[in-house]
């Protein structure tokens, strides 16, 4: 495996980690009166906000749902894939 190749699935496989990152804060904003989901979250937030805040900017929530991480999720799948097919 030369250099590029391990760059670019080492870059995916993070992608894919922060994906599922991103559907962990999504499911423990809906818990957040668990003492367990809002140390969680007090993880989660600092490590996935900035990226999503990038969407939500472009985004605003409607009616009191954030449909951001739907695009932000959209990004990183495309931007996955696009790299996975290049190796």
């Amino acid at each position: 495996m030369d250099a590029t190749t391990l760059l670019v699935t080492s870059l995916v496989n993070f992608i894919w980690l922060y994906t599922i990152l991103i559907f962990a804060r999504i499911l423990l904003s809906w818990l957040q009166g668990e003492g367990w989901a809002q140390q969680a979250m007090a993880f989660l937030s600092p490590v996935t906000d900035p990226y999503l805040n990038v969407f939500r900017s472009f985004i605003p929530p409607l009616g009191g749902i954030d449909f951001s991480p739907m695009l932000a999720l959209f990004v990183l799948s495309t931007v996955a894939r696009v790299l996975g097919g290049a190796v």
